[in-house]
C-alpha cells in the first residue's frame, strides 16, 4: 500500500469492508469495528485501516488502557505493523492521558485525533471503575420512624 493513495483505498473499500457495520434502523447509520478507529464511526476521518498513521485506544486485559499506533514503515505487514503501549489500572488518569498525548505528539501522529483519544481513554477508565453500593434510604421525620417501628414489631 505504499504506492497507493489512502484516498484511493478509502474510495475502493468504503462501501464494503470487514470492519463495516450497517444498520437499517436509525436512518441507515454505519459504524466501524476497526481497532484503530477512535469514534467507531464509518468515515474517512476516523478510518484507521486506511491511513498511514492512525491511533487506537482499547481496554487492556487486566484493566487500564492500551494505545495502538500504526507503524509507517511496515504498512505491508499488518501483524507486525502495530505498536502497543499499555498503562495499567494503578497508573493515575492524568499520567495516562499525558502519556497518550505525548506519545502521539512526539511521533507526529494526527493532532486532530488527540482529543478523541483522550476522551476514549477517559470513557474506558470510567467504565473500569467499580460501582458504589447504593446506601439505604434514611427515614425522615417522627411519623416515618414510628411507622417503621410498628412494621418491624
Amino acid at each position: 500500500m505504499e504506492n497507493v493513495s489512502s484516498d484511493l483505498v478509502w474510495e475502493l473499500v468504503r462501501q464494503n469492508n470487514s470492519y463495516l457495520v450497517k444498520r437499517r434502523t436509525g436512518g441507515g447509520v454505519q459504524f466501524s469495528r476497526d481497532p484503530l478507529n477512535l469514534m467507531n464511526k464509518h468515515s474517512r476521518k476516523y478510518g484507521g485501516f486506511v491511513t498511514e498513521k492512525s491511533i487506537g485506544i482499547q481496554p487492556a486485559e487486566k484493566g487500564g488502557v492500551t494505545l495502538s499506533t500504526k507503524k509507517e514503515k511496515s504498512l505491508n505487514k499488518p501483524a507486525s505493523g502495530i505498536n502497543k503501549i499499555t498503562w495499567g489500572p494503578n497508573k493515575s488518569n492524568q499520567k495516562t492521558y499525558k502519556g497518550i498525548v505525548n506519545s502521539t505528539a512526539k511521533l507526529g501522529y494526527r493532532a486532530d485525533l488527540r482529543a478523541e483519544a483522550v476522551a476514549r481513554a477517559s470513557a474506558i477508565r470510567q467504565s473500569q471503575r467499580s460501582k458504589k453500593d447504593i446506601p439505604e434510604k434514611k427515614l425522615r421525620g417522627g411519623k416515618a420512624r414510628k411507622a417503621a417501628e410498628k412494621e418491624s414489631s
